[in-house]
């Protein structure tokens, strides 16, 4: 349990501080198209633009897929048994009382990697005019922290789910994984204007993925949910970052196409370069 324990703390140490990296990292400059991050950020973006956004976020696997996951689990009654396995074996938090503390810790550490993210995105040099449009984006950011909440909320009072450890019928969804959810997927979206290498930009994605991972999983071994419950808690979070984000932040799709020459000894060589 200890050994457990000690693993934890070391696979937090290591993600947690790659977000924060992002913090030296183009915060200065400006978006590509010479606006700052958040200065077109809208509350009237327009039918159009919304649903577009909502079309988006529901054909993202990071939405059904945990949805798909815990529909699966409902076959056979693999949700209940996955949920005893966890809280008797405690496989990776060593305790309930652990995995439960390291929820709290792993949701805060989403927060502060949102917030990281936040900073590093490119909004211009002007100081007055950067704490505005960072202002501009964040009320997005904050928008879709309090309507998942209440969706959450409003999810648990319709489901009068019983939790696993008996403490009370607020299972169904998980509030721990979809708030966890929701900032890291407006962070993974902010990331996309970040100037860093496509390897970076991985590695940070995967830091910030693990964090909500860990959050739902602590929450499984501290008994609180059943795996499905922080799956569908995920998939509202993983929603609602992505449809605020597109439909409210007024930012066009990052172009992930690149193009250059590269002088050769015996002459050049023209490269293209088109991420997906």
């Amino acid at each position: 349990m200890q050994r457990s324990a000690r693993r934890v703390r070391l696979l937090a140490a290591g993600a947690l501080p790659l977000p924060l990296c992002a913090l030296t990292l183009g915060a200065c400059s400006t978006l590509p198209n010479g606006r700052g991050w958040g200065e077109d950020a809208t509350v009237r973006p327009g039918w159009q633009t919304v649903g577009q956004a909502a079309l988006t976020a529901v054909e993202d696997k990071s939405f059904w897929l945990p949805l798909a996951g815990a529909a699966v689990l409902q076959i056979d009654g693999w949700d209940r048994k996955v949920s005893n396995w966890a809280r008797r074996r405690t496989p990776i938090f060593g305790s309930q009382q652990n995995a439960a503390d390291w929820s709290d810790r792993l949701r805060s550490a989403s927060s502060y990697a949102y917030f990281a993210t936040l900073v590093a995105t490119p909004s211009g040099p002007d100081t007055p005019t950067w704490l505005l449009d960072k202002t501009r984006g964040a009320a997005v950011g904050l928008a879709a922290l309090v309507v998942t909440d209440e969706e959450s909320t409003l999810l648990k009072n319709a489901a009068a789910r019983e939790r696993p450890n008996g403490q009370d019928d607020q299972s169904m969804p998980s509030s721990h994984a979809s708030r966890s959810a929701v900032l890291t997927q407006l962070g993974r979206r902010n990331l996309e204007w970040i100037d860093v290498s496509d390897t970076t930009r991985r590695i940070l994605d995967v830091g910030l993925t693990s964090l909500t991972l860990g959050t739902a999983w602590a929450r499984v071994e501290a008994g609180f949910h059943y795996p499905s419950d922080t799956l569908v808690g995920m998939a509202i979070g993983n929603f609602n970052g992505a449809f605020f984000n597109d439909a409210f932040m007024g930012l066009a799709q990052p172009s992930r196409v690149g193009c250059g020459v590269e002088p050769l000894r015996d002459g050049a060589a023209v490269w293209v370069r088109i991420s997906w």
